[in-house]
């Protein structure tokens, strides 16, 4: 009989420490969220209470004045943020403020997926295949970039990483195409790449200097990596043995177009990339 009411007593305390949290649990919720030592005499919703929304913030008085409950939505975001839209609303209790990061994380993933595609892939349509991981990828950097400003978010690791993903995809499609097409492709990947080579020790340098914001990035920067990123979706996408420079059939059109962007890209590559030393040039002639 001892033994049976000890254990009762045990499974009431219990059941009263995860039905009524103590008062230092509550208030170390509300510290987290930014009130202050005081419970709320009033509960923060009522079964009947339809006022609020998951998407809204609540205000909680408190006896330090009020502390503000953000919405499950809206965890992560910005001061800034757009408000939340149907997918949001939806799936408030996703992290979406992790979603730009997670989507750089699937381009540095389609890589190796993008190799073995196209060495091992024997299939008729395996050139468009790899085309497709390229644009999809391709696609995720515009992205990622635009959610980050949209929700008004951003971490180091992601702005380290961006930039990091879309160099190692473009140069390893512009190899693997290169010793498909020998000089045709090889020629504008040189240039691509060692351009690249030589901004990024620039960037790194004039960071070194307390300088990096005079070689961010600029319109041009962004125009060569979007054509960059087309011509090659496109010669990708080109069957075996597609010639270049005649006009007979729709694919000798396509690639034609999709060589001529490669070169385009490459002009673009030296130009704006002459615009970074130019202003960079103060710093490196010791005049700054």
């Amino acid at each position: 009989l001892t033994s049976t009411i000890v254990s009762s007593f045990r499974t009431n305390t219990v059941l009263r420490t995860a039905l009524y949290p103590s008062k230092e649990k509550k208030t170390a919720f509300f510290h987290l969220r930014g009130g202050s030592d005081a419970v709320p005499s009033t509960p923060l919703s009522t079964a009947g209470d339809l006022s609020a929304s998951a998407d809204d913030d609540v205000a909680v008085p408190t006896s330090g004045g009020e502390a503000r409950i953000e919405a499950p939505s809206n965890f992560g975001m910005g001061p800034k943020s757009s408000p939340p839209g149907i997918l949001r609303s939806t799936f408030s209790s996703v992290p979406w403020h992790k979603f730009p990061n997670y989507l750089t994380y699937a381009r540095c993933i389609a890589i190796p997926a993008m190799v073995a595609q196209f060495y091992l892939d024997t299939s008729p349509a395996k050139n468009i295949h790899t085309s497709l991981i390229f644009s999809i990828a391709s696609f995720t950097d515009y992205l990622d970039g635009y959610l980050a400003r949209r929700w008004d978010i951003t971490s180091a690791f992601g702005a380290f990483l961006d930039p990091v993903a879309d160099k190692l995809m473009v140069s390893t499609m512009l190899i693997l195409l290169s010793g498909k097409y020998g000089r045709l492709v090889a020629i504008p990947s040189a240039i691509i790449l060692a351009r690249e080579i030589a901004v990024s020790a620039l960037r790194e340098w004039m960071a070194s200097m307390g300088l990096r914001d005079s070689v961010k990035v600029g319109f041009q920067g962004k125009l060569k990596t979007a054509v960059t990123m087309v011509a090659l979706t496109i010669v990708s996408a080109l069957p075996d043995g597609s010639p270049c420079g005649q006009f007979v059939t729709v694919w000798d059109i396509v690639a034609t177009t999709g060589f001529s962007m490669l070169f385009f890209s490459a002009l673009i590559t030296i130009t704006s990339g002459s615009v970074y030393f130019k202003a960079a040039a103060p710093a490196l002639m010791g005049e700054k």
